[in-house]
């Protein structure tokens, strides 16, 4: 393995093929700028269930204002990540720093300054928009009563929910109940905003509305997103970690980590009844699919046959070549 890089390994064969090259000094400096930009910062972060299930192990991450990605397979560790960050538990080692302060010793720190949706969430029946939230208001300690009803009035208008704040939420479509979630989060002006899975189930219109809001809300603060679609990470964050198996694999500005492919990923269209072979014989990091034809991307310093045309990485192929062992998973297409 190159130093700073990191390895996709071959099942059939053993075979070990390096996926990001060395960190050379400009990266090195950038990885230094990061940390002293950083709000977030998260320094040899280990958890360890009951039973020895190790769900963090060694995690250091710098996180600046703006929109930071985090990816990862289910089982990867997000979930207690975002749990220590929110101080929802405890972690077995390691600190996470907010703004210089140390939210493990001091959770309230963190409290006060934190807006969380969650995945999912549910909300009390034949109550409209506006008083849950004033509700959630209360809860949060947001007073007195004018100053709650502006916090109110500002986030409905943010999120675009004004028109129907006398509607209850029960009966919002799913777009609308996620953006009702952002709103409760941004209750109390918060400095960092966790969202987890914001986009899951919503149509493309939706989703588009849903993609503005963020980015108009990270111009000013930090937000942490936690996803499975690429495609959100892609358009909304300069900068992601990948999580597999309770590490770190990749972290940086997604342009620079896409970058350590340049030279190594080509494409064919293939037959399916070809792929088990070609898995066998390449390192096949994703599939496409595009007006029904099927797609290969492979990882090689060479061509890998005749045929393949050699085109620059994204950030599927990245995440897939970072998360499996030969992307035998990467059926999927964003």
């Amino acid at each position: 393995m190159v130093p700073g890089g990191s390895d996709v390994y071959g099942r059939a064969r053993g075979t070990k093929w390096t996926v990001v090259p060395a960190m050379t000094i400009v990266e090195t400096m950038h990885r230094h700028q990061a940390a002293r930009d950083a709000v977030l910062q998260i320094a040899n972060l280990t958890h360890v269930y009951s039973g020895g299930v190790r769900a963090l192990d060694d995690v250091s991450l710098s996180i600046p204002h703006g929109m930071y990605g985090l990816l990862g397979p289910n089982g990867a560790g997000k979930s207690t990540l975002m749990r220590i960050i929110a101080t929802l538990q405890r972690p077995s080692a390691g600190q996470v720093l907010f703004e210089g302060s140390d939210v493990v010793k001091q959770p309230g720190i963190i409290r006060e300054a934190l807006g969380y949706l969650p995945q999912e969430f549910g909300v009390y029946p034949k109550i409209s928009a506006e008083a849950l939230l004033d509700h959630i208001a209360v809860l949060k300690r947001i007073g007195p009563a004018p100053r709650r009803r502006e916090q109110i009035r500002a986030v409905l208008e943010k999120t675009n929910l004004s028109d129907v704040r006398s509607r209850e939420v029960s009966r919002f479509s799913g777009g609308m109940r996620q953006r009702f979630g952002i709103a409760q989060a941004l209750l109390g002006d918060p400095h960092l905003l966790i969202v987890d899975e914001p986009t899951a189930g919503l149509d493309p219109a939706e989703r588009a509305r849903f993609h503005d809001l963020l980015a108009e809300i990270g111009e000013n603060i930090v937000v942490l997103l936690s996803t499975h679609i690429l495609d959100d990470v892609a358009k909304l964050c300069p900068r992601l970690a990948i999580l597999v198996g309770g590490r770190v694999v990749a972290q940086g500005e997604i342009s620079a980590l896409a970058a350590g492919l340049h030279g190594r990923i080509w494409r064919k269209s293939v037959a399916r009844a070809e792929l088990n072979e070609m898995r066998s014989a390449m390192c096949v990091v994703s599939l496409r699919y595009q007006e029904g034809r099927t797609i290969v991307h492979v990882l090689s310093d060479t061509s890998p046959a005749e045929g393949f045309e050699l085109i620059e990485g994204d950030l599927q192929d990245l995440y897939f070549a970072m998360t499996s062992e030969r992307a035998d998973a990467a059926i999927s297409s964003l």
